[in-house]
């Protein structure tokens, strides 16, 4: 068996990539078949000696569709721009088109009579020119969708579209060529043109907004470094990282970034790993401790033994696990889709009854009024509320969203985040400030110069620590340090003023004091307990004073957290230590907390959750957050985190205001029940319409005019979201 992976154009709603799914499964030598609506991405396995792709893409293009062989990732965002600029142009050239007959059927109406209404514009042959393009040029992507799922025993979205304009365009027909050279011929070429034209800007914004699940690949990709300077022979040598191998010593410089992953062997330093961990604080590193590649050299030269390539690499097993949390398919049908392939058929068997019913008894071989019974029996059971009850709402809802400052990034997004019952918080960045800030000061000097002597010796290093203390202390004085030297994974020291200075780690400080306690000792324990980092000082080997630093909470998460707390199930899940994550959590009352997690084992813990029978939001902002929210059943994303947790989440919150997921909760919910009442009225207007229809009581033209008034009734419904006021009480 082999595998393979191609991309399938023209897909517009799950239906489509169920269909493809099922024929591919059923295609001799095909053993599996994987088709992802979001990110247009079919994968199968096949085997080579009954099958192959030139088959496999024929079988594809029977459907109605495009296969397109993987491509690179330029290719891609040109095709999709291309695509996206297509649809554009043809909502363009339909509202051109469109607008002229629009404004023609409101000015029939009494109420606005006094509108100018040129007298060509009422010509049947005038309205006829406009509409037909519309419906065969603009809209012939939807009978090519409904002709694919007819033939493959299906219906789908097309399907709809195609029998409701094509009723009433044809209806149009019909009466202009019975009532030619009459007055007031009641047509409907309106109704067809406008209800493509919405629909087609829908299907604008529906590819405007659909998922950009490779640019995350993508841009984990761009972090691996391209080459690295490799030891050989006593010589540095520069050399692409596919040539290293295991077991090559590589030498990185400060200020360079780790090519691969390894084991230091000569060297200490502070690596910055907060594009993987999402820890904003660097972690020190010596002698026989791991190394991650794409990871920031900030103190010395170092030598790393290569202990993994290619694949083995932790970023890579990143890169793999967002491609296979994107690749599965989600457990969703469309509701419209899954009503659809029942309706539609039941409809027309309906029509063909009262048709047979009324040429055979009613009105014995009376062609035309049998006719005009049918076709008042399709136009008023037309589904044009039903095929516009979700776009119109998925539309509304997401444009306001956005004005609230919640990107959903897929209309899919939008519907399931209703399902949510586990928000799983991110710590660093996502609850938290993202970066270290001065949290306590103890001043043991008399002298009261503490602030003056730290800031002095601090402002000369750049450890993140240095610069929270440096920003602490701005507007003190900054006096000349002598003999200045830095310890990897300890501190620093240097003279002032003849006094010998000291900052640092307890390690690094405690053995040379003269002083040390057991009640300072438990007030240093308190502080760390609290989820601080202590940082002590010492002058002339004398205890002078410490500064708790620590990543604080965000000042809005506190309130957040209460107010979800009652409805929602609240887990933080954190690559920090057990001890820092509690003491955060506990502050802002989170009960649940899972710490200590690698970057790659993020999205198993997501996965343990849902084994539960969890329905889990993930909200986080660095690269090692986006597996798990690619995994889980919603990604979250804060617009001030990395680009690539942005990409791989399905929503992303514009700035930092970790407030907005209660708005895009709440957006959800109002969406998903907007579009609820839609499917209602509109299967009530059936419900109520197809039986005075099937009586001969409505006439084809009222049958019209009512769809339409059924298609702008639900518009009008969901446009009320637009006026939704940001929520803060779930």
């Amino acid at each position: 068996m082999e595998k393979a992976e191609f991309k399938i154009s023209g897909m517009t709603c799950a239906a489509c990539s169920s269909r493809i799914e099922r024929v591919l499964s059923r295609t001799e030598g095909i053993d599996q078949a994987n088709v992802n609506l979001v990110t247009e991405k079919a994968s199968i396995e096949y085997d080579q000696s009954h099958v192959d792709m030139d088959q496999v893409f024929e079988k594809v293009k029977q459907l109605g569709y495009e296969p397109i062989a993987l491509e690179t990732a330029d290719e891609a965002k040109a095709r999709k721009n291309q695509e996206l600029n297509r649809q554009k142009m043809k909502f363009i050239i339909a509202m051109i088109l469109s607008l002229p007959l629009l404004y023609t059927m409101v000015g029939h109406f009494s109420f606005l009579s006094f509108l100018p209404l040129p007298h060509v514009m009422t010509e049947p042959w005038f309205q006829f020119i406009l509409a037909t393009p519309v419906q065969f040029i603009l809209g012939w992507q939807f009978y090519k969708g409904a002709y694919g799922a007819l033939r493959n025993k299906s219906a789908n979205m097309d399907v709809l579209v195609a029998l409701g304009t094509s009723a009433a365009y044809f209806y149009s027909i019909y009466m202009w060529i019975i009532h030619a050279g009459e007055k007031h011929i009641p047509l409907y070429f309106e109704t067809s043109a406008v209800l493509i034209t919405l629909i087609l800007l829908g299907k604008y914004f529906e590819a405007k907004a659909k998922g950009h699940a490779s640019d995350a690949i993508n841009k984990l990709l761009s972090l691996q470094v391209k080459e690295a300077r490799v030891e050989r022979d006593g010589e540095a040598v520069s050399l692409p990282v596919d040539q290293v191998q295991k077991g090559d010593v590589l030498l990185i410089k400060s200020g360079e970034y780790v090519p691969l992953d390894g084991e230091i062997i000569e060297g200490e330093t502070s690596l910055d790993e907060s594009m993987l961990t999402g820890e904003s604080i660097p972690v020190d590193k010596t002698i026989g401790d791991e190394v991650i590649g794409a990871t920031l050299n900030h103190g010395n030269f170092i030598k790393v033994k290569v202990t993994h390539t290619g694949d083995d690499l932790v970023l890579n097993q990143i890169i793999k696990i967002v491609e296979e949390a994107q690749g599965e398919k989600p457990n969703i049908q469309r509701l419209a889709d899954k009503i659809s392939g029942i309706f539609v058929p039941t409809v027309l068997g309906i029509a063909l009854v009262v048709f047979i019913i009324w040429f055979s008894f009613i009105t014995p071989f009376n062609f035309q009024s049998s006719l005009e019974v049918f076709i008042a029996v399709i136009v008023i059971a037309c589904p044009c509320a039903l095929g516009l009850a979700t776009p119109t709402s998925i539309m509304a809802g997401s444009g306001r969203s956005a004005e609230l400052g919640v990107l959903f990034k897929s209309s899919e997004a939008l519907e399931q985040t209703q399902n949510v019952d586990t928000i799983v918080f991110d710590k660093t960045g996502t609850l938290t400030e993202g970066q270290p800030s001065v949290y306590k000061v103890i001043d043991n000097t008399d002298n009261q110069q503490f602030g003056t002597l730290v800031k002095s010796l601090e402002v000369q290093s750049e450890h993140p620590l240095s610069q929270a203390i440096t920003d602490y202390y701005q507007d003190a004085q900054n006096l000349i340090v002598d003999q200045y030297q830095t310890h990897p994974g300890n501190g620093i020291s240097g003279y002032i003023n003849g006094q010998f200075i000291k900052i640092g780690s307890q390690s690094f400080i405690q053995p040379d004091l003269n002083d040390w306690d057991e009640q300072l000792e438990a007030e240093i324990k308190d502080l760390q307990h609290q989820g601080s980092t202590v940082v002590l000082a010492s002058i002339d080997n004398q205890f002078a004073g410490l500064i708790a630093l620590r990543d604080e909470p965000k000042t809005s998460a506190k309130a957040l957290i209460e107010r979800l707390n009652p409805h929602y199930d609240i887990v933080m899940l954190s690559g920090d230590s057990q001890g820092t994550a509690e003491a955060i959590a506990e502050e802002l009352g989170i009960n649940r907390v899972i710490a200590g997690v690698k970057p790659d084992h993020k999205a198993e813990e997501i996965t343990k959750l849902q084994d539960e029978g969890k329905n889990v939001m993930m909200v986080g902002d660095g690269i090692n957050d986006a597996p798990a929210l690619a995994k889980s059943n919603i990604g979250l994303a804060m617009g001030t985190g990395s680009d690539i947790a942005i990409e791989a989440g399905d929503i992303m919150i514009v700035g930092g205001d970790i407030e907005k997921v209660e708005d895009a909760l709440d957006m959800s919910q109002r969406t998903m029940k907007n579009i609820k009442q839609n499917l209602f009225f509109a299967f009530c207007y059936n419900a109520i319409g197809i039986p005075i229809a099937a009586f001969g009581l409505l006439a084809p033209w009222v049958a019209g005019a009512a769809m339409a008034f059924s298609s702008v009734s639900v518009v009008l419904n969901a446009l009320r979201l637009q006026k939704v006021k940001p929520q803060k009480k779930i």
